[in-house]
């Protein structure tokens, strides 16, 4: 199982899907070699160095955290019922409420459609909070997600980013 990492009045807690078999094996937020949230996160401005996976603790000293949406493990998101996402709501919902994140990043639509009960989702900043939390949503890191290439990835955090940290 993977833990999150994640403390009260954070400034973004990033919400993945579900974890990957191979986090879950090793206990660290998205450690698959071909998964570009670490990467992404620092180019992006989030962090001023690239984290890597066995040191994802360290997010929490950028006023960032880490969860998931659904706790299963599986080498692939869409292996997931909406059952399952149906199952975790009440207890995302308890955690957001609990640790009152600033922001939620999504990464990815699925989750926030399935939690939103929304048939459509734009990426950005979304019209309705979350629980108190602003909501953003991000294309997914993952590497089973080519619809995107790392420059694409970059500029939709960069933009989130710099949303962050207007003066």
């Amino acid at each position: 199982m993977l833990t999150d990492i994640i403390t009260a009045h954070l400034n973004v807690l990033f919400c993945g899907i579900n974890p990957g078999l191979k986090s879950s094996d090793d206990g660290h937020h998205f450690s698959g070699k071909s998964n570009r949230f670490w990467k992404v996160l620092h180019q992006s401005g989030f962090t001023s160095y690239q984290i890597e996976a066995v040191n994802d603790t360290s997010i929490l000293d950028f006023g960032l955290g880490l969860t998931t949406a659904v706790a299963r493990a599986t080498s692939r998101a869409d292996e997931l019922s909406k059952g399952e996402f149906d199952n975790a709501l009440d207890a995302f919902k308890t955690k957001i409420t609990e640790y009152k994140p600033q922001y939620i990043a999504f990464l990815g639509k699925a989750a926030y459609k399935a939690f939103s009960k929304k048939k459509e989702i734009l990426w950005g900043l979304q019209a309705e909070d979350f629980c108190g939390a602003k909501v953003w949503v991000l294309p997914n890191t993952s590497g089973l997600n080519r619809g995107f290439s790392l420059d694409q990835l970059v500029a939709y955090y960069k933009e989130f980013y710099l949303t962050l940290h207007k003066p």
